[in-house]
């Protein structure tokens, strides 16, 4: 079994988010509209990697929801994000455990996105079996229910993870190439570029066939409930892809908390039909992206995200290592 690795900064203590009173004056009256009462309290969220505002909201009344919301102008992009969220989660299949949309506002140049609240917690690192074995059990009741691409989210025209791959994730090529920097890497992964590219290149061809993915299936877009029940968020990347494609992307925290995660991605009703080097082809293509994201230099997102980065994909790439005999 790996050694125990733990992130730089507790998932649940990443992100840099405004204050409920931070807001403008119009956007919180707005809010206020919606939810039919005053804020008595905001709560803040601690995960995730953007600088949006996000928070539970209770009312006087005790009513509660979750409130995301961004400025039109300066930030376009969680804007659009929020808005495919919004879409994507009003077409998921009854009975998921996913947060429903309640409504959608603009005011004072700020886009918000009403959400049930999910009464929940981040699962901490390591993961525990408990919290592990719920969230394995939903994501396969997820996956089932998007194996076959439903047509009211198809409508919606998502992205494909065959294309995103092709134009975003896969990196190796690029370093081998000399028009990207080759990231630090250790010693069992160093001189293997010509083995990464070989293997991320297969991802574009895997990842064309399958139902619907998440695309960003990690431990901190997960929420555990009280009744222990595991509750899928930040739905903005949707795409056409493989489910393993989303298990092998979660279970990096389980290789990283010493867990068997060879055992857990082959069991998992998400592996089934993968090829067989479908694992180790995700895992190099998510190491290349996310070493190289990690040294991309200053963001506007939250300034924890490179070294999740940088932990993540020296996760991965470790796995791989062990798995391909490296080291």
């Amino acid at each position: 079994m790996p050694a125990i690795s733990l992130p730089p900064v507790p998932y649940d203590a990443t992100a840099q988010r405004p204050a409920w009173a931070e807001l403008p004056a119009g956007l919180r009256a707005a809010v206020t509209g919606r939810l039919g009462a005053p804020v008595a309290a905001a709560r803040v969220a601690g995960a995730g990697f953007t600088r949006g505002f996000a928070a539970v909201l209770e009312t006087a009344d005790g009513r509660r929801a979750f409130v995301k919301a961004a400025s039109l102008a300066d930030q376009r992009h969680l804007v659009d994000w929020y808005a495919r969220e919004a879409a994507v989660l009003d077409r998921l299949p009854a009975g998921l455990p996913v947060p429903r949309p309640r409504w959608t506002v603009t005011a004072a140049g700020w886009f918000a996105l009403g959400l049930d609240a999910v009464d929940g917690r981040t699962p901490a690192l390591p993961w525990t079996a408990t919290d592990l074995d719920a969230t394995l059990a939903g994501y396969a009741e997820v996956a089932a229910a998007l194996a076959w691409s439903p047509p009211q989210l198809v409508a919606l025209g998502l992205p494909r993870l065959a294309d995103l791959a092709r134009d975003d994730i896969l990196w190796w090529g690029e370093v081998a190439a000399g028009r990207e920097p080759a990231p630090d890497l250790p010693p069992a992964a160093r001189g293997r570029t010509a083995e990464l590219v070989a293997l991320e290149s297969r991802l574009p061809g895997y990842a064309a066939r399958g139902g619907l993915a998440h695309g960003d299936l990690r431990l901190d877009n997960v929420l555990i409930d009280g009744a222990g029940r595991a509750w899928f968020c930040d739905w903005n990347w949707l795409c056409h892809g493989p489910a393993w494609f989303d298990l092998v992307s979660l279970l990096i925290t389980a290789y990283a908390s010493g867990l068997d995660a060879d055992t857990l991605f082959a069991r998992h009703p998400a592996a089934a039909g993968a090829p067989p080097d479908a694992l180790d082809v995700t895992l190099a293509a998510l190491a290349g992206y996310l070493l190289t994201s990690a040294a991309a230099g200053p963001t506007s997102a939250s300034p924890h995200i490179r070294a999740h980065q940088r932990w993540s994909g020296e996760q991965a790439l470790d796995w791989l290592a062990v798995r391909q005999g490296w080291r």
